[in-house]
């Protein structure tokens, strides 16, 4: 009867090992998934700076150039802006397509890895 009582009381011991393990390797797991998740915002949000100041300064260069073969500057700024002006119809219509499936799709996958 004690050799079952000790069998037992091991057996809980290591149960309750495993369980304390398994925790904080789910923890783990979890920080390790968002540290990932986080430098790549980091980064993102970096690429992301640096090209829009790389657009604005290339979007004045076109808009004075446009300007400039039409004979009037500030056409050259409304030939611009109406381009964005398109763009910005084209993805509020496209939305769904391009932009809310991808980044759904891509979020769930990092989770998922």
């Amino acid at each position: 009867m004690e050799d079952n009582t000790t069998f037992f009381g091991a057996l809980l011991e290591k149960a309750e090992s495993y369980g304390k393990t398994t925790i904080d390797l789910i923890k783990l797991k979890a920080v390790d998934q968002l540290s990932k998740i986080a430098s790549n915002a980091v980064y993102i949000t970096i690429i992301a700076i640096f090209t829009f100041f790389f657009l604005m300064v290339l979007n004045m260069a076109l808009a004075f150039w446009i300007g400039d073969l039409l004979g009037k500057i500030y056409i050259g700024f409304f030939v611009v802006s109406a381009f964005y002006v398109l763009l910005i119809i084209l993805l509020i219509i496209f939305k769904k397509q391009i932009i809310k499936t991808p980044l759904s799709n891509k979020i769930i996958s990092k989770f998922l890895k």
